[in-house]
């Protein structure tokens, strides 16, 4: 084998079945290019290599046995932090859990095991999944590959990078509202925010509860329907889960948008988008009407109301959400304070960052006595109302594209001065979060300064086939 790791998942796991290579060559390909990249990029938290390679052994004598004959069998994965993983650390990239093992995993985490994925380690992240950068993070700045003086992009920063890197095969990231498409664009990979209930949020650490969602971040689109389908399942643990029986991702790959309805919403187009990302996003739907789609442009409303309707649902619910990390039960404790009240706030003072903090004082706000109604009710109203504007814009098309952030990747320490900017920079992401809806985002350019572009398709909810579809279509035609 030339060079394991520039291999796909689906091609490594090929060759893995066909004797070309073993699970444990491409876990040692992996953890010797981490040793080689890790101390610049900082992708990861925790990295499991003794557990990696011993379990790296037993996939591949079940490979050997004809045990194991899925699609991604023997091929080294990295997790976000925010995922439990039995027997190994998960930290949500706080101190506040700095030494929290968790006795289970998550059931995406578990259905990844179960198709012989080998898990390499944790990724880097914001604290608790709040903030676009990846500079939340108890445990330092993740760095973009692509250019290291650049963020990665947030929450899955670490994620997004860890593909990028050639650090993992591939990785699991979540998005609150925009967290694993965002990373995926500013880093160059393809990352894919599936319908909210499709993939179990059993072992998610919560931060928005109706808003979050566990997706693939991949080298490409084969790959992410690949993985999209083994983490799909429905699961009894988790009230949101929904029993699909359409998950059968992969036959969606087919290089054909003949007659393809997509959307480009004008709102999206308008002042604060970068004149090069425009561009390249532009060019894609060219490149989409080469093809054969009928590509128009469409107004679709409360796009200006979308960032204060998340940003007041978000809080709420992560201030409900982190409650539950006082001390007590588990993870950090605060040291010599009297009594339980003071053990408390010290300890959640020092556990929790500056922006943890601002969201949870947020939060606790629009949910007090007097605010309830004026904020919060109106966002969930608000909610409501962007749900329909999207199942009115899918009455006529089949795909909305546009940008994924107003942007390519800011430079490192440009984004935490201004949370306000930062916040704006979720401006076309979080609507797909709000609706529920499947949104992909995957490479479409690079701006002057070599940082690559990515443009994003959302479609109805439980249409990922069509995203795949159109996201395979545009990638077949580029590459």
């Amino acid at each position: 084998m030339e060079d394991i790791l520039s291999l796909s998942a689906v091609e490594l796991s090929a060759a893995i079945k066909e004797g070309k290579t073993t699970a444990v060559e491409a876990m040692q390909a992996v953890l010797s290019k981490i040793e080689e990249v890790e101390k610049e990029i900082n992708a990861y938290v925790t990295i499991d290599k003794e557990g990696a390679l011993k379990k790296a052994e037993e996939v591949q004598k079940k490979i050997e046995a004809g045990e194991l004959s899925g699609p991604l069998a023997g091929v080294p994965v990295a997790i976000k932090d925010n995922m439990c993983t039995e027997g190994v650390l998960t930290t949500c990239s706080s101190k506040i859990l700095n030494n929290f093992i968790p006795t289970f995993s998550a059931e995406a985490v578990i259905n990844l095991e179960k198709a012989g994925v080998v898990m390499i380690g944790k990724t880097n992240m914001d604290e608790f999944a709040m903030g676009s950068t990846t500079e939340t993070s108890a445990y330092g700045v993740t760095k973009n590959p692509r250019n290291t003086e650049h963020v990665p992009g947030g929450s899955s920063g670490g994620s997004a990078a860890a593909v990028a890197a050639n650090e993992c095969f591939f990785a699991l990231g979540s998005d609150t509202g925009g967290s694993i498409r965002q990373p995926a664009s500013y880093c160059g990979v393809v990352g894919l925010k599936p319908t909210y209930g499709t993939v179990s949020r059993y072992g998610l650490i919560a931060y928005g509860s109706s808003l979050d969602q566990i997706g693939p971040i991949t080298k490409n689109v084969a790959d992410c329907a690949t993985v999209l389908e083994v983490i799909t399942s429905y699961d009894k643990k988790d009230s949101t889960s929904i029993d699909r029986k359409d998950t059968d991702f992969t036959s969606a790959l087919v290089d054909d948008v003949k007659g393809m309805r997509i959307g480009i919403p004008r709102d999206y187009f308008g002042e604060g988008l970068d004149e090069e990302v425009k561009n390249a996003v532009l060019a894609a739907a060219k490149e989409f009407e080469k093809k054969g789609a009928i590509v128009e442009e469409f107004d679709l409303s409360l796009v200006s109301y979308a960032i204060p309707t998340y940003y007041t649902i978000a809080a709420a619910e992560a201030s409900s959400n982190l409650e539950r990390f006082d001390g007590i039960k588990y993870g950090y404790r605060a040291a010599d304070a009297e009594g339980l009240h003071n053990m408390y706030k010290k300890t959640r003072s020092e556990g929790f960052g500056p922006e943890v903090k601002r969201r949870i004082m947020l939060g606790s706000f629009v949910l007090s006595s007097g605010y309830y109604d004026a904020y919060y009710l109106k966002a969930l109203r608000v909610k409501a109302m962007i749900r329909k504007a999207f199942d009115e814009a899918f009455e006529k098309y089949d795909i909305i594209l546009g940008p994924v952030a107003p942007t390519t990747a800011p430079k490192l320490g440009q984004s935490l001065s201004d949370p306000i900017k930062m916040y704006l920079g979720d401006i076309y992401t979080i609507s797909a979060n709000l609706a529920g809806i499947p949104g992909i985002s995957l490479p479409c350019g690079k701006d002057a300064n070599g940082l690559p572009i990515g443009m994003q398709m959302l479609a109805n909810s439980f249409e990922e086939k069509k995203l795949i579809q159109a996201a395979y279509t545009y990638e077949k035609g580029t590459v």
